[in-house]
């Protein structure tokens, strides 16, 4: 809801990989499952919960944003990622793609500030800073451009909402 608003966003689309590459799949809920549990906990007529890497048949992200791009060539748009991932970015396959692609936000995620704010990645691409009080202007900015953002974090761990086992199936997202 954070990144809407800050970011005037139309809508957040909620990804959920049919695999992380970077994680094992022991102990993974089913697709169905962490869908079900992403939807459970957005709760927001404009987060769209979508399976769209494995309708696309992507896992490495580079490669999901490329065909969201081709796909929607006249849209603009900004990945939102974890302040957890900025430190081990530059270990992805075509990591520096992912930032010629697409305009960045950075959501804050404790204790991640320091790390991503000096992680390999960030510091090479410094320069495409927007600073947080024109971030709303991000997704014109063209790529690479990328923001940091504070603000109120959701108390549960993303590992805690994958896991999550719902009792009642999926609601119907149009």
């Amino acid at each position: 809801m954070q990144a809407l608003a800050r970011l005037a966003l139309d809508e957040v689309w909620w990804l959920i990989s049919p695999q992380n590459p970077h994680k094992s799949p022991a102990g993974m809920q089913p697709l169905t499952q962490r869908i079900a549990a992403a939807r459970a906990t957005a709760r927001h007529p404009r987060i769209v919960v979508s399976d769209l890497e494995q309708r696309l048949g992507t896992v490495r992200t580079h490669a999901t944003l490329t065909r969201i791009r081709n796909r929607l060539p006249g849209t603009r748009w900004v990945w939102l990622m974890g302040g957890d991932l900025p430190a081990s970015i530059h270990r992805w396959e075509q990591w520096d793609r992912i930032f010629e692609t697409a305009s960045i936000a950075v959501l804050a995620r404790p204790p991640y500030a320091r790390p991503a704010l000096t992680s390999m990645a960030f510091r090479r691409y410094r320069r495409a800073r927007v600073r947080s009080a024109s971030s709303g202007a991000l997704a014109s900015r063209r790529p690479p451009a990328w923001t940091y953002l504070e603000g109120p974090r959701h108390p549960a761990s993303a590992t805690v909402l994958r896991s999550r086992s719902l009792p009642f199936p999926p609601r119907e997202h149009s």
